[in-house]
Order: C-alpha cells, then structure tokens, then sequence
C-alpha cells in the first residue's frame, strides 16, 4: 500500500469528534462532494486512485496526494463502498462566533438589501437529518446555520456525505440558541413549528428572519419555545384526517423554507 500506517490512522481518527478536533480536520468523500469542496477551499490530503487524479490534476495544485488502486481506498476509506477518491479539509474557522457576531449576521442584510434568512437546530441529533437540512439550505439559498452545542456534529463523516456537497456552500455556527435570541431585537422574526401553530399556508411571513427546527423526539425546547414569537403549523391533509404524528424534521424544514421562498 502507498499509503503510510501513521495517515490511515489520522483518517480513521476523523470517524470521532474528539479526532476532529484534535486535528481540526474533516474527511470528505467521492467525486461530488470533494470536487465541491475544492472549489471553495484547498485539501490538505488527497487519496485517490489514478483516474481520479488524472481527470483532476488542474485542481489540485500543491495539495499532497496519494494514488492508491482501489484496493487500497477501501482499506482506508470509512465508507462501504469508496469512490475513486478521499480527501482531509480543514474545518472552518468561521464556527465559533460569540452572541453578538452572529446576531450581527443574523440581522445583516443579503446582497440585495433584504432581511436574511437563517435556520437555526435545536438539539437535531440524526447525521442524515442534518446533512439532509445542509442540503436543503444550499438549495433555497440558505447560506447559514445555527447549531446548538448538543445538535450533532455537522463535520462527521456522515453529515457530510449526506449534504452531496452542500457543505460547502453553507456556514455552519454554533451557539446556545436561547441566549443568542435573546441578543436579537425583540420585534425580530423567530419562526418555530408546532402542532398548536399558525397554518404555514394562510399566516404572512416575513423575508428574512430565523427558523428554528427542533429535536427529532422533543421538538423546540422549552427555553428556546417561549422565545419564539411566530408559531407555525404544517397542515396535513384533508383537515382532520388522522394522520402521522409528526413529519421528520428534514422534511419539516423543506416544506417550511419552500413556502417562505414561494413568498418572495
């Protein structure tokens, strides 16, 4: 193998947060998501098989690289089944921000002068979950996301295979989300969805503003609950049909960041 024991170790090591953060490292995988990363930011390790390497030549530049058969990626890969190609990225530095940074981002206006919008997890815990979410801000536009501290690691191995390369487009933060809305302007839109709520279809919604999506089991919790000041419901279908008890909370912020989207 082409690959020394001491880099196997490093790249099985990013399988753990604690590995993460010592290294301040995360691992990408496949074509897709690595090519998407490397659009936005340098690796610092690539191992890859000679296709790969030779398709990509011009993007890689003066990254150290490994070509390995395919043998030998999936001896180093923490996937099933690897894809031609793994990388190590740096995390992002942009993650820890204090109380009133990010409610200065929060606030801030886009590009075309109007109020952002900024969806913010309340203690999600499913990898496929929050990849799912990552994914579906890329595609509305969504360029940020507030995590709270025990909302599951969105560099894991597993979100950032479940974003397709979305991570690489969107901001993640972190903060305690109570404290931090309490930061905000008190007539400012913070958005959470609830069985008692508003029909999400029939209650005027601003541009901008923060969404908060809660714990697969818990929902929104009780400190960040009472902060909220625009109380939505997703409707099922027809009205009063028994129905599911909930809808997971990806879909959940699908639907509710399609019909803000739909408002403008």
């Amino acid at each position: 193998m082409n690959i020394s024991k001491a880099k196997i170790k490093l790249i099985h090591s990013l399988d753990s947060k604690k590995g993460r953060r010592e290294s301040g490292l995360f691992i990408a995988e496949g074509p897709k998501i690595v090519g998407d990363l490397l659009e936005l930011m340098p690796a610092r390790l690539i191992i890859a098989t000679a296709d790969w390497l030779e398709a990509n030549n011009d993007r890689i530049n003066d990254t150290e690289t490994t070509e390995v058969s395919d043998e030998e990626l999936k001896k180093t890969s923490l996937l099933q089944h690897p894809q031609k190609v793994l990388a190590l990225f740096p995390i992002p530095n942009n993650t820890e921000k204090d109380d009133c940074h990010l409610a200065a981002l929060l606030t801030d206006k886009d590009k075309a002068g109007k109020q952002k919008l900024t969806i913010a997890l309340d203690d999600v815990q499913d990898p496929g979950n929050l990849g799912t979410i990552i994914r579906i801000a890329d595609w509305f536009g969504i360029t940020d996301i507030i995590c709270s501290h025990d909302t599951v690691d969105a560099f894991s191995p597993k979100v950032v295979q479940a974003t397709m390369g979305s991570i690489a487009r969107v901001h993640i933060h972190h903060a305690d989300l109570e404290n931090l809305i309490k930061t905000l302007p008190t007539d400012f839109p913070v958005y959470g969805t609830f069985l008692d709520g508003s029909d999400l279809y029939d209650k005027p919604l601003s541009v901008g503003g923060i969404i908060i999506m809660g714990n697969e089991g818990k929902g929104i919790s009780q400190p960040v609950k009472a902060l909220v000041n625009h109380r939505l419901l997703i409707p099922n279908y027809p009205k009063g049909r028994k129905t599911a008890d909930s809808l997971n909370v990806a879909i959940a912020t699908a639907i509710t960041c399609a019909e803000f989207r739909r408002r403008i």
